[in-house]
């Protein structure tokens, strides 16, 4: 009986995680008869695959580290201010606001703002004679999307490692300038290291973010696979990719495996905190 009120959440965790993913699986190893194959998890191993794969690291990878780097340095920032402050209450309300603000509206505000017929586009354009698409409509690709991910990358950092440096004891940067060491010292033999799985961690949440994130690509690319979500809906809504059917059940299945060894790896990192602040 005191397993009872688990119920509700065990059916839902079934409903919307466990079964997907098992169909997903399952399907990527069927044919188009229903029979067993090889051959979509082969066509994994095919260039244009592995070159998708390859795009969705790099991107998952840039925003990751300039997320993480950049929400570090606001945590510190705010390390300063009033846990209760109008400032760190405004901010933490922002960032609770912007983590979760993707998808379709951020790429609509995007192509409002500096599309190819953008307002700011067109101020620099018309104004001062500056042309950002000089080189391509670069924001409709892969290197687009920087921009738009590190939108919410950077609250979700601030989020995830802003705890991690509040738990830092003034008692340690004390003890550090009495026993002679200045701050240098401090954040390198002390803070550093105390934060340093904290860090790692966010930084793989951040990537394992990026690299399911599906939305805000989708309604900013809207021709071509060029990373792994997309190449799954190219896979979905055609009849063959490649010659193989159900090959979306075998890229689901490659990228199942990404986030497992990602969310491992965070796990051991989260465990390793919170014995530094327990």
């Amino acid at each position: 009986m005191k397993y009872l009120g688990l119920a509700p959440f065990t059916l839902y965790v079934l409903a919307m995680l466990v079964v997907p993913v098992v169909l997903a699986i399952a399907t990527g190893f069927l044919d188009a008869d229903g029979g067993f194959t090889l051959d979509n998890v082969a066509a994994l191993g095919d260039p244009a695959i592995l070159s998708t794969f390859g795009n969705s690291f790099a991107l998952s990878g840039i925003t990751a580290v300039a997320g993480a780097i950049l929400g570090a340095l606001v945590c510190y920032a705010l390390s300063g201010l009033r846990p209760a402050g109008p400032v760190r209450t405004a901010v933490d309300a922002i960032c609770g606001v912007l983590a979760q603000f993707g998808g379709v509206m951020l790429a609509f505000a995007f192509i409002a703002t500096i599309g190819i017929q953008g307002i700011v586009t067109l101020i620099l354009r018309d104004q001062f004679g500056v042309d950002i698409f000089a080189g391509g409509v670069w924001l409709y690709q892969v290197p687009g999307l920087i921009l738009p991910y590190l939108y919410f990358q950077v609250p979700l950092m601030v989020i995830t490692f802003l705890p991690a440096v509040d738990g830092l004891k003034v008692q340690w940067a004390e003890a550090t300038a009495t026993l002679g060491g200045n701050r240098l010292t401090y954040w390198t033999h002390i803070a550093g290291p105390i934060l340093a799985p904290s860090f790692l961690g966010g930084l793989v949440l951040l990537f394992a973010n990026a690299f399911s994130s599906y939305a805000t690509a989708a309604a900013l690319i809207s021709q071509g696979a060029q990373i792994v979500p997309l190449q799954i809906r190219g896979a979905l809504i055609s009849e063959t990719v490649l010659g193989r059917e159900n090959l979306a059940g075998a890229l689901a299945l490659g990228m199942i495996l990404v986030m497992a060894v990602l969310m491992s790896v965070y796990s051991l990192l989260a465990r390793r905190t919170e014995r530094w602040q327990s």
